[in-house]
């Protein structure tokens, strides 16, 4: 059986629902917090556990009958590390055959300006320690993260104005991430391995507003703007000075290369090539 944390997620749906398309449904089971959100997975026969990662009495009663995990990584990005290590240990416990995580494609974590991605490296390693079988998804930027970093339809008018500078990153769909993995739980392996789940190229925010402006006809311009700039502006706004931080961070590690990565595992992993830069804006947009 394979438990699936965070199931009600975005990612967590996606993989699901994948999952179901490749076994039967008693074969799957699903770590969640509000069971009312999982009611729909219940009449689909799939087993629902109830419980947080801060729960370690929910995580064992969730481990019995499971032989392969799927950590999906935790929102509470100040204490996820702890959180994470939670599900490892009790994996441990049970006996889990194979433990999964849904990691991050960066570069380096010794240069990340964002240091709470620091915590999925810092996973990495406590999952590696703990002497269980390991497949980790080191996955890329998701491609539907764009309209929230630009701003969505306002962009056709105001045009994109981040600190990306002329960074790079390989996009790829949440979906298709969701499939792969999927497609990685279910297959044969052995030993430990790591996909790095990346589009097949990386695109820079030049790119970004040159597909935008092609698929709706309205000319979409990007204007690197200056960190200290662009956090002020989102402090203007009246976001909290650690959110508007965070994001800054976050984007300016994009500007330093550290999503300018590529990779040719999500497509061996799909069968097919991965949805690029426009066709996927086409559907994100509408357009």
């Amino acid at each position: 059986m394979i438990l699936v944390t965070g199931a009600t997620g975005q990612l967590g749906t996606a993989v699901i629902d994948q999952l179901l398309q490749k076994v039967p449904a008693r074969q799957i089971a699903a770590f969640v917090r509000d069971d009312t959100k999982a009611a729909h997975r219940l009449k689909q026969g799939v087993t629902v556990r109830v419980g947080t990662y801060d729960d370690t009495n929910a995580l064992d009663r969730a481990m019995p009958g499971i032989e392969t995990v799927l950590l999906i990584a935790g929102t509470d990005e100040e204490n996820r590390v702890r959180q994470h290590q939670n599900v490892v240990d009790a994996a441990r416990r049970a006996g889990v055959q194979r433990i999964a995580y849904t990691s991050r494609a960066l570069k380096n974590s010794a240069t990340l300006v964002n240091r709470l991605m620091a915590g999925h490296f810092q996973t990495e390693d406590y999952i590696k320690a703990s002497g269980l079988p390991y497949t980790l998804f080191q996955n890329i930027l998701y491609l539907d993260a764009i309209p929230q970093f630009v701003g969505g339809d306002a962009v056709f008018e105001r045009g994109i104005n981040v600190p990306a500078g002329q960074g790079r990153v390989a996009f790829a769909l949440r979906s298709e991430m969701g499939e792969a993995i999927a497609n990685a739980l279910v297959g044969d392996v052995e030993g430990n391995r790591t996909y790095r789940l990346t589009g097949r190229e990386s695109y820079s925010f030049y790119d970004v507003a040159a597909a935008l402006t092609d698929l709706s006809g309205k000319s979409v311009t990007y204007t690197p703007a200056e960190p200290g700039t662009f956090e002020a502006q989102l402090i203007g706004r009246g976001l909290p000075e650690v959110v508007a931080r965070r994001i800054t961070g976050f984007i300016t590690d994009i500007a330093n290369g550290q999503e300018d990565s590529i990779s040719s595992d999500l497509e061996k992993l799909l069968g097919r090539k991965p949805t690029g830069l426009k066709d996927g804006l086409t559907v994100l947009y509408k357009l």
